[in-house]
């Protein structure tokens, strides 16, 4: 059931620009300097967004020299997805229950 999804996912995902990291990562592993060139957001405002993403376990960090490199966790986005397909299969069902 969808209750055992940490909610800290959900919220980390509802964010406009924290999608669109997510989006950029599923491609590939992006060092902090490619996500400000691809979204235009200041890189104090993407490190506080790139804080939600990893402490969501949503990405984790790779030190290169002087820059952090930031890659996807799929587990995480695929467990989502089965959750939410478990949930979609429920309201497909078209279980109805009866007024006392």
């Amino acid at each position: 059931m969808l209750t055992s999804v940490d909610p800290d996912v959900i919220r980390a995902l509802g964010d406009p620009l924290r999608l669109r990291i997510v989006t950029l990562l599923a491609r590939e592993t992006l060092c902090t300097t490619h996500l400000v060139e691809e979204t235009g957001a200041r890189q104090t405002n993407l490190s506080n967004h790139m804080k939600v993403l990893r402490e969501a376990g949503i990405v984790e960090t790779e030190p290169c020299g002087r820059y952090t490199y930031y890659k996807l966790k799929p587990e995480v986005l695929a467990g989502l997805s089965e959750q939410f397909a478990g949930l979609a299969a429920s309201a497909a069902a078209g279980n109805k229950r009866a007024c006392p």
